[in-house]
């Protein structure tokens, strides 16, 4: 089956593959999130009984309400007027002009030979005073009042000037405003009729230019007035129905305000939006691109991309469905059964299946999927204390795995997020600042407490379905195998155990040179626990096992041994793949001597002078692929150069190792695998440093007599 699947995936570019897995994982995703991103409608009409206490499910600004608000604002504000000094002075001139004209036309009238009559003298002054009535609606003498002017005694007139411009002066002095005007020549009326000094015969003239000159000296500043208008506007606050906030109580008559803002909401079945649903696919689609970008700039192979690609859209998709069927259950409880919800399952499990970026991007999305899911519809967009909640206990988990080297370390990754958990559930619960009967905080411990564990129990249960569907080598699998007590481990110690010892010292030099240059280090040192395994097949025809002595390969011709030599890797795959050994172990047990050449028996058969086909004399291969085959060929010669090595020392290992490096390299071993030149020069730096120690010059103790 692996075979027909790996075929139909060979049909398509790892980019298209990246394009279908995650269209039809974000697909899923709408459809299970879609309920909560609708929000619930109400098939009712203006009044009518309110069949539910109905809150909004989000703050809007009530539009209507702000501008009733700005317009009483607006109404309170008093007009800017400005005072003008000069009118006074202007009105007084006014007032001193006229008389200047009536005493004027006097002193003409007196000029002439021949006196004018009392008509024309009329006439005369009209002409002279034309200008000055025209520019003055309010200024209109009728003939007999300008008979008076004419026929008053001149000290009259001059008495009466000076006593009228008083009071125009004091009059226009104060602040007059237009709608005061007529008040104020009432009031400069009744002062002019009240004053004994001026001449009843020219009363009603004076009164006449007295009324004339009174006018506003105080004048709307329409600017200024309505930036003032424009600042109050601006001051008020918007009104706004906040989230949350009771909009009418169940039972109560929903009355033309309530129904309005319930419209404006959109609460009611004919103002259903699609805009939730706009915004949920745009939310998908971002989550969709980073995983797209994660997964296409990956340094892994294209089968682990692949494998990683497929086990990270299964897990986020359980995990959405994990958290819909707790969404769907949480109206049945009081309390917020979304805690109960493993923090760390995703987390640990794409962790120990793909790789740790992988494990922190989706917990991110997860948690932000979850506020989304858990949403109640009246605290905020999203559920901030439960997004946040699953990113504290799935990043506790990833800074608690980092170092796991068998199964107690996952419980302990469990016991971690159980406290991270119920310590954020504590700081949600005081912050909350609510009154919280002894049930619920029992029940929200207990809940912080079994998300860790549940955590922990389903990546353990669901870790080896992972591992079998798509043959993953995860690292608690590798864990299991570097167990001593693995049948194969225990042939290899009881029917080789020099081949044993030879594996454990290849494998913590081959460990420490993976983990310097960022390989896979537990997977090159659980290989080089059983890349040997072949051995077992013929233990007595290995140097390291040739505990007696005798060496078989004396008395077999160069071609023999060479056949028996090269064969261990062939056997020790067939072996591996009978105990249903994992790929990677199996690859690494073919792959460690690559093609190079068996020199030894090679020069042997030479020294005979037989005809030589020399690949009965080269390993089958496939040269390394990896980064962690490269390096447990050149530590699986190395330590067996150096162990043969008499009395070696800094410089001799150092000399050992770089030239069995640059032969591999002169014999194009690594040619198929990804290793840098950059990075087998770690790889001798880190070789020499650890062999140093493994070897290193030993203090002679004296003898004793």
């Amino acid at each position: 089956m692996n075979r027909h699947f790996n075929k139909l995936m060979n049909m398509f570019s790892f980019r298209t593959l990246i394009i279908i897995v995650l269209l039809l994982t974000g697909l899923l995703q709408f459809f299970l999130m879609l309920g909560n991103v609708r929000s619930t409608t109400y098939d009712i009409q203006p009044f009518q009984l309110a069949p539910e206490t109905i809150r909004a499910v989000k703050t809007v600004e009530d539009t209507v309400k702000t501008e009733e608000e700005r317009k009483q604002a607006e109404n309170a504000v008093e007009p800017v007027y400005v005072f003008n000094e000069e009118t006074a002075g202007h009105r007084v001139s006014l007032v001193e002009s006229l008389f200047d004209i009536v005493t004027d036309v006097r002193e003409d009238i007196k000029s002439k030979e021949k006196e004018p009559t009392l008509e024309e003298q009329v006439k005369l002054l009209q002409e002279k005073l034309k200008d000055i009535t025209d520019s003055q609606s309010q200024l209109i003498f009728t003939k007999s009042q300008l008979q008076s002017l004419l026929t008053a005694d001149e000290s009259s007139l001059t008495s009466t000037k000076s006593i009228l411009v008083n009071l125009v002066d004091t009059l226009l002095s104060e602040s007059i405003r237009a709608d005061e005007v007529t008040q104020k020549r009432n009031e400069i009326e009744t002062k002019i009729r009240q004053n004994t000094s001026i001449d009843e015969h020219i009363l009603n003239s004076v009164i006449v230019i007295g009324r004339a000159a009174i006018t506003e000296t105080e004048v709307l500043d329409k600017v200024k007035t309505d930036e003032l208008i424009q600042q109050t506007r601006e001051e008020v606050e918007p009104t706004r129905i906040l989230q949350g906030q009771i909009i009418v109580q169940e039972g109560e008559l929903i009355d033309r305000e309530v129904y309005r803002q319930l419209e404006l909401l959109g609460l009611l079945n004919n103002n259903t939006t699609n805009e939730p649903l706009i915004g949920l696919v745009i939310f998908i689609i971002l989550q969709m691109i980073f995983l797209y970008i994660l997964f296409d700039r990956s340094e892994m192979d294209i089968t682990k991309r692949r494998n990683a690609l497929f086990v990270t859209a299964i897990v986020y998709s359980m995990s959405i469905i994990l958290m819909k069927i707790l969404s769907m259950l949480s109206n049945e409880f009081d309390t917020t059964i979304a805690f109960l919800y493993p923090t760390a399952l995703a987390t640990m499990l794409l962790r120990l299946l793909a790789n740790e970026k992988v494990a922190i991007l989706v917990t991110i999305l997860t948690a932000a999927s979850a506020g989304v899911i858990f949403h109640q519809g009246y605290a905020a967009v999203l559920q901030m204390d439960i997004a946040l909640y699953i990113i504290f206990g799935g990043l506790a988990s990833i800074f608690f795995m980092r170092s796991i080297e068998k199964r107690s370390d996952l419980l302990k990754a469990c016991i971690i997020v159980s406290i991270v958990n119920t310590s954020f559930i504590a700081f949600y619960l005081l912050m909350a600042q609510s009154d919280f009967e002894v049930f619920e905080l029992l029940f929200y411990g207990i809940a912080g407490i079994t998300s860790g564990i549940l955590s922990g129990a389903l990546t353990m249960g669901l870790l080896p379905f992972f591992e079998s569907a798509f043959g993953l080598l995860s690292t608690m699998k590798l864990i299991e195998l570097s167990n001593p007590n693995h049948p194969l481990l225990k042939k290899l110690l009881t029917e080789t155990p020099g081949t044993y010892h030879h594996s454990v010292m290849v494998a913590n030099l081959a460990e420490a040179a993976c983990e310097a240059i960022g390989a896979d280090g537990l997977l090159a040192r659980v290989g080089c626990y059983y890349h040997d395994i072949g051995k077992t097949r013929r233990p007595a025809f290995f140097i390291e096992n040739q505990m007696s002595g005798i060496n078989p390969h004396d008395s077999l011709p160069p071609e023999r041994s060479a056949e028996i030599i090269i064969s261990h890797t062939t056997d020790g795959a067939a072996l591996l793949q009978k105990y249903k050994m994992p790929k990677e172990i199996v690859d690494i047990a073919l792959q460690h001597h690559g093609t190079s050449t068996l020199k030894y028996f090679l020069f042997k058969a030479k020294e005979q002078g037989k005809e030589i086909d020399e690949s009965k004399f080269s390993y089958p291969g496939p040269k390394p692929q990896t980064k962690e085959a490269a390096v447990i060929n050149i530590a699986d010669s190395v330590e067996a150069a150096v162990r043969s090595m008499k009395q070696p020392n800094i410089e001799k290992i150092q000399e050992l190792v770089h030239s069995i490096i640059q032969s591999r390299v002169q014999e194009h071993q690594f040619d198929e695998c990804d290793v840098s030149i950059k990075e087998l020069k770690i790889i001798e730096k880190v070789l020499c440093e650890t062999l140093n120690g493994i070897f290193h010059s030993r203090i002679e103790y004296p003898k004793e007599d």
